[in-house]
């Protein structure tokens, strides 16, 4: 197999949960060493959410492939002195605690960089590390109110809805990864130090909201929720089908309503000079919708997308995770993998994306079980076997 971009890269990880491990599990699909740091007896407390498998969350297996386990009670000085000593031979430390948490352990910036001036410290939380609700507890669903997002997802006149993950925490996670990235770039390639990486929940959702903020801007419009339509971009929606289900099209590309309309048989619509932008299409847009769901209601999902292949125009069934793990496109793509569980469960995953055709990432290690790599890790850090027991005896590993 060709070499991994990152290895050679150490990461601590102490985060918990979703945001700050998505960031690590990005760099560990790609060759980083991750290290995670889990509290003495339950551990991240993903490992205990949605669906069980013999005490263990099958989520866990995919967010935490490609990890080592190590129990250290950060309450406790020696436990504190454990993790900065872990750090100072770290590439990457990444967390997301309260602001304030890591300094209150005598982990702060100043400290862990004073020890390391190479370290890159990727910092996620709700609202960032300064600013006036800096201290304030930040969770997805949060971030993705106050980011934009919840306002525009449901349908017009009822309540906002979420859409079903916690993408707050993901897409945050990502934003850590990119900035680690462009990190250590800086360092390595142009002889930078480490730098800190001020992840925000709210910032990562707010920095994908388009053109929200300029037409707001320009114009004070605020946009509204649309339900399946996407405002100011004309056709694209979800359509009712006579077979009781949604088909989605989207053609706002001039050229593809025009033959969308053929398709249909409506060429007066796809030859009107009035609809051939789509500026144009967008003031008539509940007609245009009108006349494709009078259509689409006496086709079947499958007549709907047979004819609009045919003619290049793009659309697609609403995917069930059903639907997701039997399309043989996701198959032949490889993004979805096996991994096989601690206590032999063998359970798929989403595999590792974006595919680099050099140096491709890979799953190389099933998740780890807490603090299964405890004394080995440590051991790597210079503690001697008669240390290490003595540090488990009085509680401050397991």
């Amino acid at each position: 197999m060709a070499r991994q971009i990152l290895e050679g890269i150490r990461v601590l990880e102490l985060g918990q949960l979703i945001a700050g491990p998505f960031a690590a599990k990005t760099l560990a699909d790609f060759g980083a060493q991750i290290v995670k740091v889990e509290p003495p007896g339950q551990g991240d407390p993903l490992r205990k959410w949605r669906m069980i498998h013999e005490d263990t969350s099958v989520w866990w297996e995919a967010q935490s492939r490609n990890k080592q386990s190590i129990c250290i009670d950060l309450r406790q000085a020696e436990g504190q002195a454990l993790v900065r000593k872990l750090a100072a031979e770290a590439d990457i430390l990444i967390e997301n605690f309260r602001p304030g948490t890591m300094e209150k352990w005598g982990l702060g910036w100043d400290v862990l960089h004073a020890d390391n001036p190479k370290l890159i410290m990727v910092r996620v939380s709700g609202y960032g590390q300064t600013g006036p609700r800096k201290d304030e507890p930040g969770f997805a669903a949060v971030a993705e109110a106050m980011g934009g997002l919840r306002h525009l997802t449901g349908e017009p006149g009822r309540a906002p809805v979420r859409a079903g993950l916690s993408l707050g925490d993901t897409i945050a996670g990502l934003h850590g990864a990119l900035g680690v990235l462009l990190a250590l770039y800086e360092r390595d390639a142009r002889g930078g130090v480490g730098q800190v990486i001020d992840v925000a929940l709210y910032e990562s959702l707010f920095n994908l909201s388009e053109s929200l903020l300029p037409e707001y801007s320009a114009f004070g419009a605020v946009r509204q929720p649309a339900g399946g339509a996407l405002p100011g971009i004309a056709p694209s929606n979800a359509y009712p089908c006579g077979c009781g289900d949604y088909v989605l099209i989207a053609a706002n590309g001039d050229a593809i309503f025009r033959r969308l309309m053929q398709a249909m048989g409506r060429p007066d619509l796809g030859e009107d000079p009035a609809l051939a932008q789509n500026d144009g299409r967008v003031k008539r847009v509940e007609e245009i919708d009108a006349a494709i769901a009078a259509w689409t209601r006496t086709q079947t999902v499958a007549s709907v997308l047979e004819i609009l292949r045919e003619a290049q125009v793009p659309s697609g069934r609403i995917y069930t995770v059903k639907d997701i793990a039997e399309d043989p496109h996701y198959r032949a793509r490889g993004v979805i993998e096996s991994v096989t569980s601690a206590k032999g469960l063998t359970v798929e995953v989403p595999g590792v994306m974006p595919i680099l055709s050099g140096n491709p990432g890979a799953i190389h290690d099933r998740a780890p079980t807490l603090g299964e790599h405890t004394d080995s890790v440590l051991a790597q850090a210079g503690l001697d076997a008669a240390a290490i027991a003595d540090l488990r005896a009085r509680g401050v590993i397991a």
